[in-house]
């Protein structure tokens, strides 16, 4: 089920209605017994996970969840229904008819998860969809080639996606194995894997191979029709006010996880799944955390407590509070190993850490500031990694490191900058060049732009370069140009200005501090691509491709990359990436626009020999047209880490006219404030219709978007 998001536009969040005025509705799926299957195959934890979350949810959710809101299909469990394929698909059918906009779904699986061969040809990465057993599970039929009654991740997936676009934000949970490789070592009344081979569901081996070794055609697939009639609206569809979705998965597909009796050392210990039990353990205790900071809690009791060697999965805006439907501001912390004096952590200037950078050391990822243990400021840090020594802060001394909890999480509690923009200040000492001087010795100050602005002289180099264009449409303007300083008539439609008339050096440098902000962060963006690029790392065992789709046609073709691309309103592009590394890899794609904005298109992880074929990135608009970069970063996968998004780097573009009664200049914190996680308007839009080791590597590919003959 980890592909569950591949199809549903990601990069599209839209916060709901307040949650005072939302319902809470939540699905329980647990299945203990297959009757159909040998009885080895039986589980115990489902149907205990199945009575804590209920419990959960109806007296201690930080949120109220009404039991008449709460479907409990788990076998076993007093009030439940049987949880088989027939009903699941009730539920969900009953769910997409109640929800409102604004409401809140959370949905959970415990249970086997295994793969069979897919459905509709080309749809998944291995041939091989993952499926959940419901309790009426069957065997492999060969009539129709699947396997009977079993929950394809397809369907899921078109069921999530009719819940969001009714307005609903969507949580949901996998607690099952996605491997169809027996288990290694030794299952016991202590520990069992929630996985069934295919051998056990009578698969036949021939009809696996073929699945498997299948050459994926360059031609998007369609949807399975069946799976479409049975939710309406499928991957794709989603429009203006779709609601919100976090997806967990307990497991990688090449994985399989355990159901175990916890708490581990309790003489009254029974059995439930590692994930789940963890999961809610923490939840229990920190209510009120953001989702990326329950990932990484769990994952760090997986290695501090030994529970499990798989790598459960977390995708969609972690940012966000858990059961909440708004953002939160981003918790800015990464995993730290201690390195002599030191501290190491896996961020560095792509994340917006720089020399001088202070972080709090917490003993896990879910604590507050208030249990931190002392402080580091940053001594070195390159474009993926940073060092840190103690230092005296907040109260508290310099701390010995010889006692780092194992599990010990770096949280970021000082801005600093990680580049420095060189502007070029107009040329002439009257009008409008005068005041914009006036207005620059406010930004240098530092109190508007920070360090990352640092002003020259008209003639020397820069990476933006302000003039006054006295023959323009706007002859009292700044205008932001380039660094070369040249600009077509046609360019300067598309280009950035900011009006001085009627303004006083505060506001114009308000004004212009703001874009000069969010234009370093694509700039930099791009020098860190440049620095990086062809430094070999993971990019000599990553393939990319760049497939597209002419508008108005329906055949792939690669991308000819020899020169700079013309692309036009309506061509659609595609990414074919291949792992052939022997470790896992995340990958993350960007699109940083002529209007410099970034884009965040899509974000996974790809495990040794996996390939990604065609991957929608995003379609061509007429929004706005120029130069614009495709920005690919490849990174090794942590083991039990966070997959590597990217997805704070996201900016609107900025503001191209500034006049005069535009509004009030904002306010310092809103100048210096992250990015938020808008959906960027622009010359394309994101496409929805489908450790140790080599070092990261940045892609970076140029296109020209123009508008059509």
């Amino acid at each position: 089920m980890r592909r569950l998001l591949a199809g549903l536009s990601l990069a599209a969040f839209i916060a709901a209605s307040p949650a005072l005025s939302r319902e809470n509705h939540a699905l329980i799926v647990g299945v203990s017994e297959y009757p159909n299957l040998a009885e080895r195959f039986w589980l115990k934890g489902p149907a205990n996970d199945a009575r804590l979350i209920a419990e959960y949810l109806t007296s201690a959710a930080p949120v109220p969840f009404d039991p008449g809101n709460v479907i409990l299909l788990a076998d076993g469990v007093e009030g439940g229904q049987d949880p088989t394929l027939a009903a699941i698909r009730a539920a969900f059918a009953r769910l997409i008819e109640e929800v409102e906009p604004g409401d809140f779904v959370y949905i959970h699986f415990s249970g086997h998860g295994s793969q069979a061969p897919e459905r509709v040809a080309g749809s998944e990465l291995n041939g091989l969809d993952q499926i959940f057993l419901p309790m009426d599970v069957g065997t492999w039929n060969d009539t129709v080639g699947e396997v009977e009654n079993a929950l394809v991740d397809d369907e899921v997936a078109l069921f999530v996606t009719a819940l969001r676009a009714r307005g609903a934000d969507v949580w949901v949970v996998f607690d099952s194995c996605h491997s169809a490789t027996a288990t290694r070592g030794v299952e016991s009344e202590e520990v069992r894997a929630r996985e069934v081979a295919a051998d056990a569901l009578g698969i036949p081996a021939a009809a696996w191979d073929e699945a498997t070794s299948r050459s994926l055609g360059d031609a998007p697939v369609a949807a399975d029709p069946r799976a479409r009639a049975e939710a309406p609206v499928g991957p794709g569809e989603l429009g203006e006010g779709a609601g919100s979705l976090i997806a967990f998965f307990a497991a990688q597909t090449t994985e399989v996880t355990p159901e175990m009796r916890m708490p581990p050392g309790r003489p009254d210990r029974i059995a439930h799944g590692v994930f789940t039990y963890t999961l809610f353990e923490v939840l229990a205790e920190y209510p009120g955390i953001t989702y990326a900071q329950l990932a990484q809690e769990v994952l760090r009791r997986y290695a501090v407590k030994n529970l499990a060697r798989t790598t459960p999965m977390f995708e969609g805006d972690l940012d966000r509070v858990v059961f909440g439907t708004d953002a939160g501001g981003r918790v800015a912390q990464w995993p730290a190993t201690r390195d002599g004096d030191s501290l190491a952590f896996p961020a560095g200037t792509l994340h917006g850490i720089s020399e001088g950078t202070i972080l709090a050391i917490l003993p896990g990822a879910a604590d507050g500031l208030d249990r931190a243990i002392g402080y580091v400021e940053v001594v070195a840090a390159d474009t993926f990694g940073a060092t840190a020594r103690p230092v005296a802060h907040g109260g508290l001394p310099a701390v010995s490191l010889r006692d780092l909890p194992r599990g010990a999480h770096v949280r970021q509690v000082t801005a600093t900058v990680d580049f420095t923009l060189t502007v070029a200040l107009p040329e002439g000492e009257a009008g409008a060049a005068a005041a914009m001087r006036a207005a620059a010795a406010l930004i240098a100050s530092g109190e508007l732009a920070g360090p990352r602005v640092r002003f020259v002289e008209a003639g020397e180099a820069a990476d933006i370069r302000l003039a006054v264009l006295a023959d323009s449409i706007r002859p009292d303007a700044i205008w932001m140009l380039p660094g070369a300083g040249l600009v077509d008539a046609d360019s300067l439609a598309v280009t950035p200005s900011v009006g001085t008339a009627g303004r006083g050096p505060d506001e114009l440098a308000a004004l212009v501090a703001e874009n000069l902000r969010s234009m370093a962060r694509a700039v930099n963006l791009l020098k860190l691509g440049a620095s990086v690029a062809g430094a070999g790392g993971v990019g000599a065992g990553v393939t990319v491709d760049l497939l597209l789709r002419p508008a108005g046609e329906r055949e792939l073709a690669a991308l000819d990359l020899a020169g700079v691309p013309r692309l036009v309103p309506g061509d659609t592009v595609f990414a074919r990436i291949e792992n052939t590394l022997g470790i896992a890899v995340d990958v993350n794609v960007l699109y940083i626009g002529s209007d410099y904005s970034i884009t965040h298109m899509w974000a996974g992880q790809l495990q040794p020999g996996e390939r990604l074929s065609q991957q929608g990135l995003f379609r061509v608009s007429d929004e706005a047209f120029g130069r614009d970069r495709i920005v690919i970063v490849l990174t090794p996968a942590r083991r039990q880490g966070m997959v590597e998004n990217l997805a704070f780097l996201q900016q609107s573009e900025i503001e191209l006219t500034r006049s005069i009664g535009d509004g009030a200049a904002p306010g310092f914190l809103e100048v210096l404030g992250e990015a938020g996680f808008g959906v960027t308007t622009r010359g394309a839009v994101p496409f929805s219709d489908e450790a140790e080791g080599p070092a990261p590597t940045i892609l970076q590919i140029d296109l020209d978007t123009v508008p059509a003959d």
